[in-house]
């Protein structure tokens, strides 16, 4: 019988991408390693994601080529599996690829043997010979005749990588203290670009976590430099072509160190840390542009990413046509076409039309304000119009609960600050979703949804932890308990199954069993699960007052305690979090309704403090005994629930949350 590809069965579009293939996939199973014990032939691994470019091009090149596949099918069983569905497959092989390379990245090629231990990794291989690298067909017929030939040495290096890994002491120590914190932005200064902003050279990613760092800090310590970084930073990044100057919303990032030319995949979750990032820039500073950028990002995420249950879908591809960024640059020719000559030329100016990606075509800038801003609005809605009849990127369309809770707080905050209840309105459908569909009846949290239907991967650490203080934000901006039910519930299981001799894992006690468990405090992209169960959990001690979360969140901050000292770019969500801790933490409960009380607690108070709003005698511990003032609505200030008097007036309470105070 002919080898057949399975993916065509998966919820994954990534996967099911593949399913036309002549290469016989297998999903990550039991089973496939079964088939390559019973075959005696190495494991084929290959881990990428829907809006990857470069894993389009090596499936082109190779897996839609029939030989390729037919030498795979042969002497391999072969594995697909979506990064974004697994993350824990893929940081365990990430590690070993970095470990054996000096460098990762997706496509990730992984070759295992049928115990599933790495003795070969690799990234991207081309078909065609190229300086320095060689082809797929070369590295799979070197592998082909080792693996017959040098078998019991393959099966050493496989056994030394998983022994280096699983015998490695993760025993953390110290915290994040005012001293480490103080350190931490002494050493971003000196990383920081002082021409180009950001960090580092290119390419550039958005340091959306150190910039909340960096916030927080300003608002605990009155740091001008801290704020600075951040204003070139958020500028350079809003006005470069890595923003959709049209439609809104970022790309991954920017090839070059000056933020023009992006790499064009648009990822949900580095949207939701910007669209947070701009809502507490405009929050300290009522700066326009901040505004301007945390609008336009969330109505992005509404309008391009949320699906029809009402999550918010994981990405947009950078490809269209098989061309990346296709659908987003322009050349000076076509901008004519669409706007006649006079405007278009308007447009080339102010947009820097001047060649800056492939075949003279351009990224749009907006470097510096129209000065006609009501004509900029209006050609900005014809060009949107006339790029809609482009062909639209891809979207893969699955639910990741951990990037759908990161979403949900960003919106739940920029609804309220900004005054925009269809935000708010829609985090609570979204969160509404996860709860629904993602948890089971036994409390486990399932990772990803598509279409209604939940997925098979479990939840790992930042799933539970970043929709935990997803609902915890819920809580606080709509007064709904059961959203404090919920959060409890997650976090509890977090501190069952996920934390062992006070560490922290990334998977559950009770989940698949890998070549080793995965547990990385690095926040990288996207912040590490430990960095978010240290928030969440801050957050639930702080509305009930539990020394257990209390203990819990500071055991996590130890995880990052070594890096945020040394390498805090790597840190940033960690030292967010210690910086509001080191601002009291503060807790506010708002008794009765009064959305402005709520607006000045979440405006002026340090990101991520504690904030909850409700009726007298909400079940909740942090409202207990909060009772109205004189009949009015009132807001209690407290720090470990003891209180300062409550306040009725909005202006009282600003004064009150002001650091000079």
């Amino acid at each position: 019988m002919a080898p057949v590809n399975e993916l065509g069965s998966s919820t994954s579009p990534y996967l099911r991408q593949h399913a036309g293939n002549p290469v016989a996939w297998r999903q990550w199973s039991e089973q496939a390693f079964a088939e390559a014990r019973e075959r005696d032939v190495p494991v084929f691994l290959s881990i990428g994601y829907s809006a990857c470019h470069w894993c389009h091009v090596m499936a082109h090149e190779s897996f839609e080529d029939e030989e390729t596949a037919a030498f795979l099918n042969e002497h391999f069983v072969s594995i697909k599996v979506d990064r974004e569905e697994r993350p824990d497959v893929d940081a365990i092989y990430m590690e070993a690829t970095v470990a054996m390379t000096g460098h990762g990245g997706w496509p990730m090629s992984v070759f295992l043997t049928p115990t599933a231990e790495p003795f070969f990794c690799g990234t991207y291989f081309p078909s065609q010979p190229r300086v320095g690298m060689a082809t797929f067909r070369q590295v799979l017929e070197s592998l082909v005749e080792a693996w017959q030939t040098k078998r019991e040495q393959i099966d050493g290096i496989g056994r030394s990588v998983v022994d280096q890994f699983g015998a490695r002491d993760h025993a953390v120590q110290g915290a994040i203290d005012e001293v480490t914190l103080d350190r931490a932005v002494a050493l971003l200064k000196v990383d920081f670009d002082p021409v180009d902003a950001g960090f580092g050279q290119a390419p550039k990613f958005p340091p959306s976590m150190v910039l909340d760092f960096l916030l927080r800090h300003h608002r605990r310590t009155g740091s001008a430099e801290a704020l600075e970084m951040v204003r070139q930073t958020c500028e350079r990044m809003a006005r470069g072509g890595m923003y959709d100057q049209l439609a809104g919303g970022f790309a991954r990032y920017s090839v070059d160190g000056q933020w023009v030319v992006p790499h064009f995949e648009k990822m949900l979750y580095d949207n939701a840390l910007l669209l947070d990032v701009y809502t507490e820039w405009w929050a300290i500073t009522g700066e326009p542009l901040a505004k301007r950028i945390a609008t336009e990002t969330a109505d992005f995420l509404l309008a391009e990413l949320r699906t029809p249950e009402g999550g918010f879908a994981s990405a947009l591809d950078a490809d269209t046509e098989g061309e990346e960024g296709r659908y987003y640059v322009w050349a000076p020719d076509e901008l004519r076409a669409v706007l006649g000559d006079e405007d278009a030329g308007w447009v080339i100016d102010l947009c820097d039309v001047t060649g800056t990606f492939e075949h003279g075509s351009s990224v749009l800038q907006l470097r510096r304000d129209p000065d006609d801003p009501d004509r900029w609005n209006r050609l900005k809605s014809v060009l949107r119009d006339a790029r809609s009849s482009r062909t639209y990127p891809g979207r893969d369309d699955k639910v990741v609960a951990a990037w759908n809770g990161l979403a949900i707080t960003a919106l739940a905050r920029a609804g309220v600050v900004l005054a925009q209840p269809e935000y708010v309105e829609a985090a609570v459908t979204a969160a509404g979703l996860v709860r629904d569909v993602h948890l089971d009846g036994s409390g486990r949290l399932h990772r990803t949804s598509r279409d209604g239907k939940v997925g098979t991967a479990h939840g790992v650490l930042e799933d539970y932890a970043a929709f935990a203080q997803a609902c915890l934000t819920l809580l606080g901006v709509t007064g709904e308990p059961a959203w404090l039910q919920t959060a409890e519930s997650l976090l509890d299981r977090v501190i069952e199954q996920f934390v062992a001799d006070g560490i922290f894992y990334d998977t559950a006690a009770d989940a698949e069993a890998l070549v080793w468990r995965p547990q990385d405090p690095t926040d990288n992209a996207s912040p590490s699960g430990v960095s978010l169960a240290a928030e969440a959990l801050s957050t639930l001690a702080s509305l009930t007052g539990s020394v257990r979360y209390e203990a819990a969140a500071e055991q996590a901050l130890k995880a990052s305690a070594a890096l945020a000292g040394r390498a805090p770019r790597f840190a940033g969500r960690a030292l967010a979090v210690a910086e509001t801790v080191a601002s009291g933490p503060l807790e506010i409960a708002i008794v009765g309704d009064s959305e402005e009380l709520l607006r000045i607690a979440l405006t002026d108070s340090v990101w991520g403090t504690a904030v909850v709003r409700g009726a007298p005698g909400l079940d909740v511990p942090l409202m207990a005994g909060r009772e109205l003032l004189d009949g009015r609505p009132a807001a209690y200030v407290c720090q470990k629930f003891t209180c300062r008097l409550p306040i009725a007036l909005p202006e009282d309470l600003r004064r009150e949350l002001s650091p000079a105070r």
